[in-house]
């Protein structure tokens, strides 16, 4: 299982940014794909997840009401929209699967190289 994610840079606070994940090895639309971030000096934080199930999603209090993750069917993507970013987004972002319908495990899979997402003025 080979995920790429893509779409980091830098943005000022208050900008956003739109991540993708994308695979070439495994088909994305029938498994739960979740992003989480890695900071310096902090540990794995899962941000949201969204099933393969039923669609549903879920996010992490730290980010509800800003990030919004989607899926393009057909595309075999995962996306992350980040709004109203603050230098605390700062990370590395992952996408991640492990090859079930469900959110329950997904920062236990797959992952690949994440992509840097650098917050500052």
């Amino acid at each position: 299982v080979q995920l790429q994610a893509s779409g980091g840079g830098l943005v000022q606070p208050g900008g956003s940014l739109t991540l993708s994940c994308a695979s070439t090895t495994t088909t994305l639309d029938y498994y739960a794909v979740g992003w989480f971030r890695e900071a310096p000096g902090k540990g794995r934080e899962g941000l949201s997840c969204i099933s393969s199930a039923d669609g549903s999603t879920s996010y992490a209090d730290s980010v509800k009401g800003r990030f919004t993750i989607s899926r393009a069917y057909g595309e075999n993507t995962v996306d992350l929209q980040m709004d109203n970013l603050t230098p605390d987004d700062t990370a590395v972002y992952y996408c991640a699967t492990d090859l079930t319908v469900s959110c329950n495990n997904y920062m236990r899979g797959f992952f690949g190289q994440g992509t840097l997402v650098t917050v500052s003025s």
